[in-house]
């Protein structure tokens, strides 16, 4: 009777010490980081509904948050980033036209808002330079001390982003 169930002990030990099912995929290595997307000849137009849209590939997770700043000019030799919205007014101080956005999980698209967009000066709608910025939900969520989010600088210092190594898009 020893002698059986020995027996049976080591064949059960055998039989399933050798069943294996197939490799999975391999899976993320740590860490999404932020980044940073360059935006360039963007033009609003009656064509395309002052609202070209920006594809995101890969996609972003329903958690990221995205930011978006317009390049206003250069100032003594550095770019000035303006953190969108970003609103003009006549000078009556009536709302005249704005930069403005929304996102998904595959795009971004920027619009400008205003009552008659065709008479937004040219300057205003053509060659525009956007930077989109990506910052996934695990930082966005348990940082106790946020960025001034609307001072870009402040931004990919606190994310560690390298402003060099950002992705170019041209429209």
């Amino acid at each position: 009777m020893k002698k059986i169930l020995t027996l049976f002990a080591v064949v059960g030990l055998i039989a399933f010490s050798s069943c294996e099912g197939p490799e999975g995929p391999p899976g993320q290595d740590g860490s999404i980081p932020a980044e940073v997307y360059e935006v360039s000849n963007v033009n609003f137009t009656a064509a395309n509904d002052y609202n070209p849209i920006i594809p995101l590939n890969p996609a972003i997770f329903d958690s990221d948050m995205v930011v978006l700043y317009r390049l206003a000019g250069v100032e003594n030799g550095q770019d000035v980033w303006k953190m969108t919205p970003e609103l003009y007014y006549f000078a009556n101080g009536t709302f005249n036209f704005g930069y403005n956005f929304n996102f998904t999980k595959n795009d971004v698209s920027i619009y400008l808002d205003g009552n008659d967009l065709a008479s937004v000066q040219t300057s205003f709608r053509t060659n525009q330079i956007f930077r989109i910025v990506i910052i996934p939900g695990y930082f966005s969520n348990k940082s106790v001390n946020k960025p001034d989010f609307s001072d870009y600088n402040a931004v990919i210092k606190k994310y560690n982003i390298d402003d060099s190594n950002l992705k170019k898009i041209k429209l």
